[in-house]
């Protein structure tokens, strides 16, 4: 199928001021990596590498990992699908993010460029589209920034041809507007921030649009309950639900109700129908989450729906995750 043919909200967009074009949702594969502990859910090796098979041969063939996920797990599966199939096709995406030693905290340049030697080695890959800064708030902006330290390492993947494009993916705001005012990165992802129940990264994504950087908001179901409901999955940001949020998604869920929609398409289209995102990263686990997502990117949402989400108060703005890495 060819992108003129494809429904409108199921084509590429630019990325940024580059000539790259990406579809609107990014497959995200931290789910890939069996991370029970942050997702309160596993994932067979089977289904990883059965879900990187849909993903290349769908219209949102944009894989998103990271040398963190799974210490290596999820680059490591994504690997041994592109193997089975015989490397990345032509005209898919691939991103992944370089970033800290999580047992002891070195977040140095040259813990940087070796975790994203062994991502390309997991991947089985030689280059990546796109390469990420990751969870900068572990380390400091100064040290980043320092001579032969990480934002260095990314420059230098970038010269030397390993990378298309660099950028930064960090938690807090304050982080991320640190290094989009740089001006030395293609893009940015935000992730849990703007969402139906957290707008608090609407600053970043201005500030980086403005610049004409790609944005990429990731988790616009924050984690999972904007999907699977306050019953089966009371979570945000990969912790409990804070009675707040319960209760204001139980007021959409509501509403939704009434309406016959889905609540998951009312969350994944509030982050797709902004201009100023360039792809949203949903997390999938098996094959039929793509279908399912492009179920819910064409779902018909009738304004007066629309009109009443937007009219119940937004919870009091607050981290999402204050309390994950004490």
């Amino acid at each position: 199928m060819s992108d003129d043919s494809l429904p409108a909200a199921l084509r590429p967009r630019r990325f940024g001021s580059t000539d790259l074009m990406v579809p609107p949702i990014a497959v995200g594969c931290a789910p890939l990596g069996n991370m029970v502990d942050t997702f309160a859910y596993a994932v067979s090796e089977a289904d990883a590498i059965a879900t990187i098979h849909a993903t290349v041969a769908s219209p949102f063939n944009y894989i998103d990992t990271a040398a963190h996920y799974g210490d290596g797990e999820s680059e490591r599966r994504i690997g041994l699908a592109l193997k089975e199939i015989g490397g990345l096709p032509a005209g898919a995406v691939l991103q992944t993010k370089a970033g800290r030693h999580v047992p002891t905290n070195d977040y140095s340049g040259p813990m940087v460029k070796q975790r994203f030697e062994r991502s390309l080695e997991l991947l089985g890959i030689d280059k990546v589209d796109i390469l990420y800064l990751h969870d900068a708030e572990h380390t400091t902006f100064e040290a980043a920034m320092a001579p032969v330290g990480p934002v260095e390492v990314l420059q230098d993947a970038r010269r030397q041809g390993l990378t298309r494009f660099i950028g930064v993916a960090s938690g807090p705001n304050d982080v991320e507007l640190a290094y989009i005012e740089t001006g030395l990165f293609d893009a940015v992802i935000t992730h849990n921030r703007y969402t139906l129940l957290n707008r608090t990264a609407d600053e970043v994504i201005e500030a980086a649009h403005q610049r004409g950087m790609a944005v990429l908001n990731a988790a616009p179901y924050g984690s999972g309950m904007l999907a699977k409901g306050t019953l089966a999955y009371p979570r945000y940001a990969y912790q409990p639900a804070s009675a707040t949020l319960v209760e204001t998604t139980r007021k959409y869920e509501e509403i939704c109700g009434r309406y016959g929609v889905p609540l998951a398409a009312v969350a994944l289209q509030f982050s797709t129908n902004d201009p100023r995102i360039t792809s949203t990263i949903v997390g999938m686990s098996n094959p039929a989450r793509l279908q399912q997502t492009i179920d819910l990117l064409l779902t018909e949402i009738p304004v007066d729906c629309l009109e009443e989400i937007a009219a119940v108060p937004i919870p009091r703005a607050e981290d999402p995750e204050k309390d994950r890495w004490k």
